[in-house]
């Protein structure tokens, strides 16, 4: 029997995450509310231990756990677990996000969330500080903190922002949001940047400066290990987000276009700069270059399809 309808509903989606899935679901059990929260789970056809460990909780707490366990993998499908098979199923008036490699550190997490997004009517999304764990590296721990007291970003610090702005498994927004979903989102080659970007668009997106849970970094085949250590991955990523942008700004009607053409800018030096070596040129010949790239150069390749292959097309400009 179903307990009373969530607040919130926990969408977790996990594919071979042996090592961590445990951490991520014990993250989410340990929430002290003072609301009702249902966990949706989506493993998708994990070839390790994944489905095994999702089973052993189902069982042990089968009135909040709901999962979903597929026998073929969809995202090699093109498909995104979460729209497709946890935001349909989602009950709650509002959805938080952690993957199945990530996990939460503090009790209050929701509450904390819940409390500023139910007090404030035009908060879409909330968000807070994370610590970074890089995996498999003998690095210190991260924080990634946008700014150094609680705060209400605008549209314009998201776009800068960038997909690395605010961490996932931050992240809680008003279901509502995704009802009827922009092509901007739907055609975006990744989900949370596109989501963000919604969010900001249509209400207010509220920061709370406390560190509340760890995303990990360079996991074995996550999707970081598998497109962007890729030259011609990350080359097709690139270009479709500069469609996603470009989309973007026709959906605010051109409303942001300054601060998206400086994202676009931004994201076409690091993309050269990360690659230099395969078009022939040294780190300070390509630097030398890039000082010359101005904004104007940048959306003009994105904007006009130019950008399907924009180191050509950008090198031969300032290079003449």
């Amino acid at each position: 029997m179903m307990r009373e309808e969530p607040l919130v509903s926990i969408c977790c989606i996990t594919y071979n995450h042996e090592p961590y899935i445990r951490e991520a679901i014990e993250g989410f059990l340990i929430q002290e509310t003072d609301f009702p929260l249902e966990i949706l789970i989506h493993d998708d056809a994990s070839t390790d231990k994944t489905a095994e460990i999702i089973k052993e909780y189902e069982q042990k707490h089968p009135d909040i756990i709901r999962p979903i366990y597929q026998t073929e993998n969809q995202y090699s499908k093109s498909v995104k677990p979460n729209p497709a098979y946890n935001f349909p199923r989602a009950r709650g008036k509002y959805i938080a996000l952690c993957e199945g490699d990530d996990y939460w550190t503090d009790p209050k997490k929701l509450q904390k969330q819940m409390d500023t997004m139910e007090s404030n009517p035009e908060c879409t999304m909330s968000a807070h500080a994370v610590k970074i764990k890089y995996e498999g590296r003998n690095i210190s721990d991260g924080l990634l903190r946008p700014k150094c007291k609680n705060s209400v970003f605008t549209t314009d610090e998201i776009i800068l922002g960038g997909g690395g702005y605010l961490a996932t498994n931050s992240l809680v927004f008003k279901k509502n949001i995704i009802k009827n979903l922009p092509r901007f989102y739907l055609e975006a080659p990744v989900g949370d940047t596109p989501l963000i970007l919604l969010c900001a668009a249509e209400g207010s997106v509220y920061y709370i400066d406390e560190c509340m849970s760890v995303y990990r970094t360079n996991v074995p085949g996550s999707w970081s290990e598998r497109v962007l250590k890729d030259r011609d991955k990350s080359k097709e990523h690139l270009i479709k987000m500069f469609q996603m942008y470009e989309q973007f700004d026709v959906y605010t009607k051109q409303k942001y276009s300054p601060s998206i053409r400086r994202q676009v800018s931004k994201r076409t030096k690091d993309y050269l700069r990360c690659y230099s070596d395969y078009h022939g040129f040294s780190k300070t010949q390509l630097n030398n270059m890039l000082d010359k790239l101005t904004i104007k150069d940048s959306i003009i390749y994105s904007w006009h399809r130019m950008v399907l292959d924009t180191t050509k097309v950008v090198i031969k400009r300032i290079t003449r």
